[in-house]
C-alpha cells in the first residue's frame, strides 16, 4: 500500500486551514494532490523507503501530527492506487485507517460485493443501466464479458469499467495547488428528495462562492458540481463558463444547468457542493459589455450587497429565494 487518501475533519467554514494540513503531508512526501474542501491524496512510495515504515504506520503518524499541531482529526484510506485508496476511505470509520492490501485476491475480495456506484467516476445513470441487466455489484461486473459491458455503456467506458472492477488502478497522484479553487458545500439534515430544496442549496452555494471570489478579487473559469447520495456514491460534473466571472447570477445559472443535466429523479441527496476552479485575478479578466440595463443594475446591487455583508456579516443580504430557508 503506497497511496493514502486523507479526509480531514474540518468544519465547513475552515477550508482555509487545508493548505497548512497539506504542508504537513508534504513533510512526508512532495507528491500530494489536494482534494478540497478537506481531503488529499499522498503517494508514499518514496516515504516508505526513506522513513523505513509502511503506509499504514505513516498514516498513524500523520493522524497524530494533525491532531497535535492543528487540532484536526482525520480519516484515512490506504491502497495500492488512488482509486482503491479513495474507496477504502469511504469504508473507514472516523479516526481510523482502512486498508486494501495489494494482493490481487485481497483486492478482488474488497471489491466483489460493493455496488457499482461505489466506484469513483460511475454515476447513477450508468449504475442504473448496469443494474437493469443484473450487473449491480463490482464482482458481477468484473466477471461479465467485455463485449457485454461495451454494448451497454460504450467501448471505452466499458473497457475502463471492467479494468477498475478487476482492481486495475491506472490513476496517479498529481500534485496541484489548492489555492486555485474555492468550494462551498451544503449538506442536508436528512436525505433530501425535494428538487426545490436542491435548487435552494445550489443558490446558497453559488451566492457564497460569488461573494468569496469578489472579496478575494478573483474570477473563476470553471464551475464543478458534486452531488452526494444516500448510498455514499457521488456524481461530479464540470462546465467551463462563457467568460471568467465572480458574478453570482452567472454562477447560479451555470449551477442550475449542471444540476438539470443530471436528470435526477427522486434521488436521495445527502449533500450538494459547488467548486469554483481556474481562479485568476479579476483585474486581468475581460467582461463582455451589454446594452441590457437590467444586467448593469444587478451588478450594482451586488456591489452594495457585498459592502453590507462585509459590515454586518454574510447573512445580512440574501436572495429572496433563500428567505426562510435553512440552506
Amino acid at each position: 500500500m503506497t497511496i493514502l487518501c486523507v479526509r480531514f475533519q474540518l468544519p465547513p467554514t475552515s477550508e482555509a486551514d487545508l493548505p497548512h494540513l497539506l504542508g504537513m503531508l508534504e513533510e512526508f512526501t512532495p507528491v500530494v494532490q489536494a482534494l478540497p474542501p478537506g481531503g488529499a491524496l499522498a503517494d508514499l512510495r518514496g516515504a516508505e523507503r526513506y522513513f523505513g515504515r509502511d503506509a499504514v504506520e505513516l498514516a498513524s503518524v500523520i493522524r497524530v501530527r494533525s491532531l497535535a499541531l492543528h487540532g484536526v482529526d482525520c480519516v484515512i484510506g490506504a491502497g495500492p492506487g488512488p482509486m482503491l485508496a479513495r474507496m477504502a476511505l469511504d469504508d473507514a470509520a472516523p479516526g481510523t485507517t482502512r486498508t486494501v492490501p495489494g494482493e490481487p485476491d485481497a483486492i478482488a475480495e474488497f471489491l466483489a460485493d460493493k455496488p457499482v456506484a461505489a466506484l469513483p467516476g460511475v454515476g447513477t445513470a450508468t449504475a442504473r443501466t448496469l443494474g437493469d441487466y443484473g450487473l449491480d455489484t463490482l464482482g458481477r461486473v468484473a466477471a461479465a464479458p467485455l463485449s457485454t459491458l461495451q454494448r451497454l455503456i460504450g467501448a471505452k467506458a466499458g473497457r475502463e469499467l471492467r479494468e477498475k472492477a478487476n482492481g486495475i488502478d491506472r490513476g496517479r497522484v498529481v500534485p496541484n495547488a489548492v489555492s486555485r479553487s474555492l468550494a462551498a458545500e451544503r449538506p442536508f439534515g436528512r436525505d433530501e428528495l425535494d428538487p426545490d430544496r436542491h435548487r435552494r442549496a445550489l443558490l446558497s452555494a453559488a451566492e457564497e462562492l460569488g461573494a468569496r471570489l469578489r472579496a478575494l478579487e478573483k474570477v473563476c473559469r470553471t464551475l464543478t458540481l458534486t452531488v452526494r447520495y444516500a448510498d455514499r456514491s457521488a456524481t461530479t460534473r464540470s462546465r467551463t463558463l462563457t467568460e471568467p466571472t465572480a458574478h453570482s447570477p452567472a454562477l447560479t445559472r451555470t449551477a442550475y444547468g449542471l444540476y438539470e443535466a443530471l436528470g435526477l429523479q427522486r434521488a436521495r441527496v445527502r449533500a450538494i457542493a459547488l467548486r469554483a476552479e481556474g481562479l485568476d485575478p479579476a483585474d486581468q479578466a475581460s467582461h463582455q459589455l451589454t446594452f441590457d440595463p437590467v444586467d448593469e443594475k444587478v451588478r450594482r446591487i451586488e456591489e452594495v450587497a457585498d459592502r453590507a455583508r462585509a459590515k454586518f456579516g454574510p447573512r445580512a443580504v440574501m436572495p429572496g429565494g433563500l428567505g426562510g430557508a435553512a440552506a
